[in-house]
């Protein structure tokens, strides 16, 4: 049972279970963070510096929104770090205590951070020049500045540590967030926070270790005492929801023994009049996927990967805070992520893959493609995987994947290694193929310079990529801003972890516009294909039905 911080705007929680399921073998393959840490490595040889006179990119700190304006804001004020252990406690304490001000989540299963506050950012306007080449290298460049200007707050941080204090005088920022899929842009005001590259200094951290059941608090301040003082604040109120029964219970926020649920959760969708929607209809989704396959029919593309939307307005406001934790306990097998660069203006997902990690000079990505529905118990869901191995169709497109990341990691100078064939990764709803990619990185590549020649791969475009981006271009309706772009964080010392932002969500006013996408290849039937985004849009739908909103379906779907 889990409960939030009381008095908060997020606590309508109720008793939820996690629900992981093991792949058809019964092993589960369960996602993880990098753990080790990388180099730095420079920008590769002949990549271009970018100059903030010419609005390429901003750093800034929090007095100004270079992300809305493009109007850069240099800043060389040194800021300060201190970090150390506090109890176990709900990442809603920290979510719900930050409402109005930046917010992010990641989790991957029982790993979680959650951050809040901004004392600096790095952004790629939109609008910016030579954005398309430069926007990776751009924020490679100013995150190292921004990371430079971060120093240890010296001494032992103030405010209780659950008795056991253990603080570390390192320093190691951290930023977080992501870019959009493509630079160039459809007009579209739903995107408007969001530009082509976005990331954000937090002021505050707070990570679960599953390893040792504690977590670490990150707290930043613009003096050393500025920093002592975020510090006592923050752990005198972690303290204090601890006592009061606000825990971790296997990477869930945990209520007091005997407390009641809070409704919004655990239950049934919300009884209110159904949503007003709209989105892709079955008419204009059949012409995206006919024209697709005449480009595959002709020679000119092996696969395209389509996407659509459905758009929601929930009867009901709906906290961005409250919908990614309730998407993050029922897709524990998914990569989450909540970014609010705004109030209000805010993206969530639940990603079933990685773009790449690096850590200790190992850089890992998963191809991930084919897909089918998980069945209604054990024995039909073994049958559905061994149905999603068997298929020469899925098994092909799956190939696609593999193959050019492989290829575009060999291209770097990386030595690859990859599983010699897929299994089957079963989510909570939906169960796909993968395979395992794992690269040696040479001196002189960062995560950056992986992330620039793997997005986007073909498991969220297509190939030849430069064909199936115009595809895209020219077929879909709609902007899709950040969706299927990288979104993730990246350390001082290079360690980070990027995954496509799939299953996905973003929110403008009260407004909720979903995103779902199906790879086409050779034999693609439009109806079949429909019926993969339906289940793509479920991780968010029913998150939506439980955290209080009303859940909807699309447009033409009878």
């Amino acid at each position: 049972m889990r409960t939030c911080w009381p008095g908060s705007a997020m606590s309508r929680s109720r008793e939820r279970t996690s629900l992981r399921r093991p792949t058809a073998g019964g092993r589960m393959h369960r996602r993880s963070w990098p753990t080790a840490v990388s180099r730095t490595s420079p920008v590769r040889p002949g990549s271009r510096s970018s100059t903030s006179s010419r609005g390429r990119w901003t750093t800034s700190d929090s007095r100004s929104r270079p992300a809305r304006s493009g109007k850069p804001f240099m800043s060389s004020a040194r800021l300060y770090e201190i970090r150390g252990d506090v109890a176990p406690v709900s990442p809603c304490v920290l979510l719900d205590r930050s409402a109005g001000k930046p917010r992010g989540f990641w989790a991957a299963g029982d790993r979680w951070v959650a951050h809040a506050g901004l004392l600096g950012q790095v952004s790629v306007p939109h609008g910016a020049p030579d954005v398309a080449s430069s926007r990776f290298g751009s924020v490679q460049d100013e995150s190292r500045r921004l990371f430079s200007r971060v120093l240890p707050a010296r001494g032992r941080p103030e405010g209780p540590t659950n008795g056991r204090p253990r603080v570390s005088a390192d320093c190691r920022p951290r930023i977080f967030g992501g870019f959009a899929f493509s630079p160039r842009r459809k007009a579209d005001p739903v995107w408007s926070s969001f530009p082509p590259a976005l990331f954000h200094l937090p002021e505050v951290e707070l990570e679960h270790r599953p390893a040792d059941g504690r977590c670490s608090l990150v707290v930043r301040g613009r003096t050393p005492d500025g920093a002592q003082r975020n510090w006592r604040r923050w752990a005198e109120l972690l303290e204090r929801a601890a006592a009061s029964g606000h825990g971790v219970v296997r990477g869930v926020a945990g209520s007091p023994p005997g407390g009641d649920a809070v409704a919004g959760f655990g239950g049934p969708a919300s009884s209110a009049p159904p949503a007003r929607v709209f989105g892709t209809d079955r008419a204009t989704w059949g012409r995206m996927v006919w024209q697709a396959l005449g480009k595959i029919g002709a020679g000119d593309a092996e696969k395209i990967v389509l996407a659509r939307i459905l758009e929601v307005a929930p009867v009901q406001s709906l906290e961005p805070a409250d919908l990614v934790i309730a998407l993050w306990e029922e897709n524990h097998g998914s990569y989450v992520f909540l970014f609010e660069p705004e109030p209000g203006e805010a993206i969530v997902g639940a990603a079933p893959e990685t773009i790449a990690t690096l850590a200790d000079g190992v850089a890992k990505a998963t191809a991930v493609a084919g897909s089918v529905r998980v069945g209604a118990d054990s024995v039909e869901t073994a049958q559905l995987a061994q149905d999603l191995l068997d298929s020469a169709k899925d098994r092909a497109e799956q190939d696609f994947v593999v193959r050019d990341v492989v290829a575009r990691l060999r291209r770097l100078g990386c030595t690859v290694k990859r599983d010699v064939e897929p299994h089957v990764l079963a989510l909570a709803r939906i169960q796909h193929l993968e395979t395992k990619i794992a690269a040696e990185v040479p001196p002189g590549i960062s995560l950056l310079n992986i992330l620039a020649s793997l997005h986007p791969n073909p498991a969220v475009c297509g190939i030849p990529r430069d064909v199936a981006r115009s595809v895209l271009t020219d077929g879909e309706d709609f902007d899709r801003g950040w969706y299927a772009g990288p979104v993730g964080f990246l350390d001082s010392e290079g360690k980070g972890i990027f995954v496509p932002a799939l299953r996905s969500a973003v929110r403008r006013g009260e407004h909720w516009r979903l995103f779902a996408g199906a790879g086409i290849v050779a034999g693609s039937d439009p109806a079949l294909e429909w019926e993969e985004t339906e289940l793509k849009f479920r991780p968010v739908l029913g998150a939506i039905a439980r955290a209080g909103a009303t859940e909807s379906t699309a447009v033409g779907t009878g």
